[in-house]
């Protein structure tokens, strides 16, 4: 089986450098349905067995934007737990406020989450936020080929980095995960993953180049 990861397009509240976590949302920027659509196209050959997307907005116009490109006819299901890490007070504050005010704490979160302390901010905890996700992945049949699973940058990325087997304290090695961006990971008995991409936005090039070709 082969699992496909994607982070739900750029937001305004994305642009304004704010937290969002899992009690607001934000509409897609513009330039998020041009950039979805390509990696709708990129996609488009890939027949999904199971489709599911966070129940937020952000993700679930992102999923069916990414849908609407593919060759098959898909239905998704939206799940609460694929929501973004619940930051309690940090949502919708501007991630520059927080550094300034809780330098230590906010480096912790963007550095290393072993030493994020969640009860600061009313927040989630680690373990809540990854498991809330993997138990999602382990309901999956593992008969199936193909499931996309639409959600969010950061509860995303730790879930990934748990089922790869890393120590919290490494659930930034591979790095962030971008807007509109693609990873996958494969599996024969939903227990073991294999890395095949990581944070792929090569799709976004092609934005790149329309835009050298207009100038």
């Amino acid at each position: 089986m082969k699992l496909y990861f994607i982070r739900h397009g750029k937001t305004i509240s994305n642009l304004e450098g704010r937290f969002q976590g899992s009690t607001m949302d934000s509409e897609l920027l513009p330039e998020a349905y041009d950039e979805l659509n390509l990696l709708g196209q990129e996609l488009r050959h890939i027949k999904f067995d199971e489709v599911y997307s966070s129940d937020l907005p952000r993700a679930i116009t992102s999923t069916e934007i990414i849908l609407k490109n593919n060759d098959y006819p898909h239905t998704f299901q939206t799940k609460k737990q694929l929501r973004e890490w619940h930051l309690g007070n940090l949502e919708g504050k501007k991630i520059s406020i927080a550094k300034a005010i809780y330098p230590k704490q906010i480096k912790a979160f963007y550095n290393n989450l072993a030493q994020f302390s969640p009860s600061v901010f009313e927040a989630e905890t680690l373990y809540q936020v990854t498991h809330r996700i993997i138990d999602v992945i382990q309901s999956l049949d593992e008969n199936d080929d193909n499931v996309l699973i639409v959600g969010h940058g950061a509860s995303l990325s730790a879930t990934i980095h748990c089922l790869l087997g890393y120590e919290p304290s490494e659930f930034k090695k591979l790095g962030h995960l971008d807007n509109a961006s693609l990873t996958i990971l494969e599996t024969t008995n939903l227990k073991d993953y294999h890395l095949i991409e990581w944070n792929n936005i090569d799709h976004l090039e092609k934005i790149e180049e329309m835009v050298v070709t207009l100038n």
